[in-house]
């Protein structure tokens, strides 16, 4: 008997490193390597990154209009034309095909220096646009890095399944084997080798299609990672569960760093700022202006025949806004009604974010439990099939008392490795909604 159980342990071995030849030949990706090389390469994550880094370029002040603009400027006309000219004494001179030119150039500055203080406003909000693109961008790494630790710990439950499916594999290949040899003998009927293949067939069939669904979701991992989708790998197997999260530390870390929220809070922030601006219309605007200019006319006919002139130029403008068919007031009512919209949204998201964290929170929970449900019912679901093999050899159970033993095993081992992946996924999903997902 006890040479038995060692063969029995051997095949249940046997089929947990029954892929051991081919991983050798493949990469290990862990999950701190498949998060690197996902925030290096993600699409999603360079395009967030980019958008970013352009929110923090504009924070400049001529961007907010507070610089003086300068210019340079050029002007060079020519006229050829027949040209004719009457003095008071009676004189008459004419001139034919002309030639006469213009040309002017210098260099002009204009600087706004008072526009209700909507340019400060206008700096600010600038400055409020750079923090939001940081929290975008925050908003999509956490995303797909959630994606890539979903997708990972899938991979590990689906090894899992895989090796499941070998155990039934190898132990209905070793009823096969029995069974033929039983009715060689003349001690078994066909029909006993008949089902024992059609068993065998079954969980090959299975198994085909758990390697098929493993290796859709390695492409998918892969996509997200941005690299060549037709790599191969195998993940590590276990799945460590953090079981001591608390409703209320993950509520009090969404308050303070949850993206979208943050996100909310500074689109408020915007709609106010923006509301600056439009009143800002009801100030007077000031400008300076000063230049240097160069000027000199040529002409074939007149009293002067050439003229030149430079010097320097300078001014203040001033305008003063008195009716604009009342657009001022519509555009001022709807500016505050986007600050409306904008605190409706930050409430709306504070409440999605409140229930999210809530319901996912209930989940964890019970994903917790039957983990450690289902780890029992697989341990016992092993001992059960070992004492169903014992008795199968010694010829004292039928053969559908096997299979029901084999087939609680595999089921067993499945919902162990699924209990394990929803409780993981869980987990991921409360440090997400809270925005202190780590590795």
């Amino acid at each position: 008997m006890l040479k038995y159980r060692f063969g029995l342990l051997s095949l249940l071995l046997f089929s947990l490193f029954l892929g051991a030849g081919e991983a050798k030949a493949q990469e290990i990706l862990t999950l701190e390597n498949a998060v690197r090389i996902a925030l290096e390469r993600n699409y999603d994550i360079k395009l967030s990154a980019n958008d970013e880094r352009i929110a923090e370029n504009n924070v400049t002040r001529g961007n907010a209009g507070m610089l003086p603009t300068v210019t340079g400027n050029l002007t060079n006309n020519n006229t050829i034309q027949n040209s004719s000219q009457t003095r008071a004494d009676g004189q008459v001179n004419e001139v034919s095909w002309g030639q006469g030119s213009t040309l002017n150039y210098g260099v002009g500055l204009n600087w706004t220096v008072f526009n209700g203080f909507a340019m400060f406003a206008r700096y600010e909000q600038l400055q409020e646009l750079e923090k939001l693109g940081e929290a975008n961008l925050q908003l999509t790494i956490l995303t797909r890095v959630g994606d890539v630790m979903n997708t990972f710990y899938e991979l590990v439950q689906q090894q899992h399944q895989l090796r499941a499916y070998d155990t039934a594999m190898a132990i209905s290949r070793l009823r096969v084997t029995t069974a033929q040899n039983r009715f060689q003998i003349g001690k078994a009927a066909r029909l006993e080798v008949l089902n024992a293949q059609v068993d065998y067939n079954t969980d090959t069939t299975n198994l085909l299609r758990q390697q098929e669904l493993y290796r859709n979701t390695q492409i998918r991992l892969n996509e997200l990672m941005a690299r060549d989708v037709n790599i191969r790998f195998s993940v590590p197997d276990n799945i460590l569960i953090d079981d001591q999260l608390t409703l209320e530390t993950l509520s009090t870390q969404a308050s303070q760093q949850n993206p979208s929220l943050k996100a909310a809070i500074l689109n408020r922030r915007v709609a106010e700022l923006d509301a600056k601006i439009v009143k800002a219309n009801r100030y007077p605007v000031v400008g300076l202006n000063t230049g240097y200019n160069f000027n000199r006319n040529r002409s074939a006919l007149g009293f002067s025949t050439l003229s030149t002139g430079n010097g320097l130029s300078y001014g203040v403008t001033a305008s003063v806004p008195i009716f604009n068919g009342f657009n001022q007031r519509r555009m001022e009512q709807n500016a505050n009604i986007q600050i409306n919209s904008a605190q409706l949204q930050l409430d709306q998201v504070n409440q999605s974010i409140n229930s999210q964290l809530a319901s996912a929170y209930q989940t964890y929970l019970t994903n917790l439990s039957l983990v450690r449900l289902e780890e029992n019912n697989q341990r016992i679901a092993r001992q059960n099939l070992e004492i169903t093999m014992e008795k199968y050899r010694l010829g004292s159970i039928t053969t559908v008392e096997v299979r029901d033993a084999q087939l609680n095993y595999v089921n067993a081992t499945v919902r162990y490795s699924n209990a394990q992946y929803l409780a993981k996924i869980g987990e991921i999903a409360l440090k997400e909604l809270a925005g202190s997902l780590n590795l």
